[in-house]
């Protein structure tokens, strides 16, 4: 049937789907890995199973595949439901309709076999027989007379009987057969079949399908139909009336009707055995009808090795059945274009998912990777790592507190690092200061001996720093002069500065009104460029009007010249209208050229404005700069001229101090004779420093080993890459 149709689906376009549904799957799965892989190496060294992206990257992945394959799947199997419960509908409707008109060739066939049942002459001729009396030529006239009513019948009804016999049931008949089929008589008694017509009595019996025909040596397979021939007036029964027909028949009925791809049709008896098939060589086989406990219906079971839908349908005629066996794989074949797409949009949704647990990885596993590598390397003392890590959310703070504890971490270190530095330093210095103490307490007794002749010298060389402070104060007065031209000449040249400042401020003012003149300009122009516009949108008027004008003087001179002499005049006219037309457009031609031309220029005027506005602007920025470097000029000889003031002040105070000097010089060798008094002093005291001076020494050693093993201690931490 064509609405089947719908149902057909290639086996081959199937597998390709299938194949290319599995080559998507491998695709995603290499993209996944590769992504893992890309991953990994942003994670770090961590195991790739502890990793909280890749946990996160198969929560996700797992979640959206398993949602897109629940829903495909149940929509495939809920649409393979429903496609057999369609099929199996109009399946059933199929057979019923097939099974209505096969209904009605065998109530065709049936009423084939009243025609001999009420057949007046062989009624007749039966009851002459019946009652004997008749000589052997008038008894083989009624014999041969009931032979031609046969004939005739089966004649009749050629196209559809292929066959048929009369098989006598009283002795005084004789047997008849025709056709094709030449039943054996004798041989047909003996069948089951024949056992059952007369069973039946006066109900019409169907013979099911033989391969080999009624008599069992045809070369195709026929079916019949007995009914038993009774005399209407004795009701004795007469004959077993045997029509055989051929399977041709069967196949002309149901050689249309298809149910779907690899979809056969049966007609079944009572109990299973297989009447009529596509394939002749199934006829005789058995069904399994056990499910099939109703008139009609349907139910499920192998069939040729497949899993398939059976519909049913009994004859109203006979206890035969209707039976399509349609195997399920190719009813839902369409349905399995919803399970291909489902494991295309579970790649697709598996890429996706891939794509979201990168995208996670790459936020959140990358950037605690980063940190904890980066936490691993401060772990080492590596103090100078910083994290690169710029966002907003908790890994960005994250990443930022990271930072500030490192930079803080760095700074205790540093400052620990120096301070450890300089308590060895401390320690080394007071070790050796220690040392040398010891040495120098020794010494000090050979020194205070010394201080009395130095006390001596010192007495001579205050004479000569008398000498030479007198030398000093007068230099201290030409510097004093020097300081008093200087100021001079600064004063000077802050005056100068601020007589440039002003300049400045003039030229300010001015750049600015040529900034405004050019801004005017650059205005007007586009003013004027807009003038150009209208000016050439009013040239374009013109000119549509010159050629209307002379469109017309043309129309005009044709009319003219249609009137003859008497248009001779209008068409002199129409001419010098057509000129002047032609002169008119030549006209606008000219002023749209010196129009473009404005149009050029202007153009080029305005780029050059263009060009020249940013330079105004860049000569006022330098003309602001040099305003300000000659107010800072202005301030720092002001703040010069402060500055020789204090100078010149200083001078005189050194003049002051070099008056003190020669008097202090003058102490000085009073000074030198209390000084030869106070070294016997510092000899007794030498002794009491050089004991505290080798405790000292003690003291320096053991700090000094403290500062060494704080220093290793701090070697561990590296404060720069």
């Amino acid at each position: 049937m064509k609405w089947m149709d719908k149902f057909k689906t290639g086996k081959g376009e199937s597998n390709m789907k299938t194949q290319s549904t599995w080559n998507g799957v491998k695709k995603a799965l290499q993209a996944s890995t590769e992504g893992l892989k890309d991953a990994g190496k942003g994670v770090g060294k961590t195991r790739l199973t502890r990793s909280v992206g890749l946990k996160l990257f198969l929560i996700i992945f797992s979640s959206i595949v398993a949602c897109v394959l629940a829903v495909g799947l149940y929509s495939y199997s809920v649409s393979k439901d429903i496609i057999k419960k369609k099929v199996s509908q109009a399946s059933q409707e199929t057979i019923a309709q097939t099974a209505s008109k096969l209904d009605l060739m065998y109530a065709n066939y049936e009423a084939l076999t009243m025609q001999l049942l009420v057949d007046n002459n062989l009624q007749s001729l039966s009851l002459e027989l019946s009652r004997g009396g008749l000589d052997d030529f008038e008894e083989f006239q009624s014999l041969e007379s009931i032979d031609n009513v046969f004939q005739t019948f089966l004649l009749s009804n050629s196209r559809t009987v292929y066959g048929g016999a009369m098989i006598p049931l009283a002795d005084y008949l004789k047997p008849i057969t025709s056709g094709n089929s030449q039943l054996d008589v004798a041989a047909a008694m003996e069948t089951d079949w024949y056992k059952k017509a007369i069973e039946s009595k006066e109900r019409p019996y169907w013979i099911p399908t033989q391969p080999a025909g009624l008599n069992g040596k045809q070369a195709k397979p026929t079916f019949g139909l007995t009914r038993l021939i009774k005399s209407i007036n004795t009701g004795e029964p007469l004959y077993l009336l045997v029509l055989e027909f051929d399977y041709r028949n069967l196949s002309e009925q149901l050689g249309d009707i298809s149910l779907g791809t690899d979809s056969d049709l049966y007609i079944v008896g009572a109990d299973g055995a297989i009447l009529y098939a596509e394939d002749q060589s199934e006829i005789g086989g058995k069904l399994d009808l056990t499910s099939a406990d109703k008139p009609s219906g349907s139910f499920t079971g192998l069939h040729k090795g497949m899993h398939s839908l059976g519909v049913y349908q009994q004859f109203d005629e006979l206890d035969w059945r209707l039976i399509g066996m349609i195997p399920v794989d190719s009813l839902v074949e369409d349905a399995k274009e919803i399970r291909n797409l489902t494991w295309i949009a579970a790649i697709v949704a598996g890429l996706l998912a891939v794509g979201i647990g990168l995208l996670v990885i790459r936020m959140i596993a990358v950037p605690l990777g980063q940190l904890r590598n980066l936490m691993n390397e401060g772990e080492k003392g590596n103090l100078s790592i910083r994290s690169s890590i710029n966002k907003q959310d908790e890994i960005g703070q994250l990443a930022q507190s990271f930072n500030q504890m490192m930079t803080q971490i760095t700074s205790l270190v540093d400052q620990t690092n120096r301070s450890a530095q300089e308590v060895l330093q401390t320690a080394s210095d007071l070790s050796e200061a220690s040392k040398k103490t010891a040495v120098s307490a020794k010494e000090i007794a050979v020194a205070t001996e010394e201080i009395a002749n130095g006390a001596t010298s010192l007495a001579v060389e205050a004479e000569k720093g008398s000498g030479l402070t007198d030398d000093m104060g007068v230099r201290m007065a030409n510097v004093n002069e020097a300081g008093g031209l200087m100021a001079a000449s600064a004063t000077e040249v802050e005056k100068a500065s601020e007589q440039g400042t002003r300049y400045m401020a003039a030229l300010i003012e001015k750049t600015g009104m040529t900034e405004d003149m050019t801004r005017s300009m650059v205005e007007k122009v586009d003013k004027l460029k807009d003038s150009t516009r209208s000016i050439r949108k009013i040239l374009d008027v013109l000119n549509n009007l010159t050629k209307q004008t002379n469109i017309l003087s043309l129309n005009a001179t044709i009319e003219a010249a249609r009137a003859g002499a008497a248009g001779k005049g209008f068409m002199v006219v129409a001419d010098e209208i057509r000129k002047l037309a032609d002169q008119s457009r030549q006209s606008i031609d000219v002023v749209a050229q010196i129009t473009e031309t404005i149009q050029r220029e202007i153009d080029d005027t305005v780029g050059v404005l263009s060009e020249a506005y940013p330079l105004f602007r860049e000569q006022i920025e330098s003309v602001k700069e040099a305003n300000q470097i000659f107010l800072s000029v202005q301030t720092q000889m002001g703040s010069f001229v402060g500055h020789l003031d204090t100078v010149t002040a200083s001078v005189g105070q050194l003049g002051e101090t070099q008056s003190v000097l020669s008097e202090a010089m003058g102490n000085v060798s009073a000074v030198a004779q209390q000084a030869s008094a106070t070294s016997e002093e510092v000899a007794s005291l030498s002794n009491e420093q050089l004991s505290i001076s080798e405790g000292l020494v003690e003291l320096s050693n053991k700090l000094e080993t403290v500062s060494t093993q704080l220093k290793e201690t701090l070697s561990r931490f590296r404060t720069n890459g």
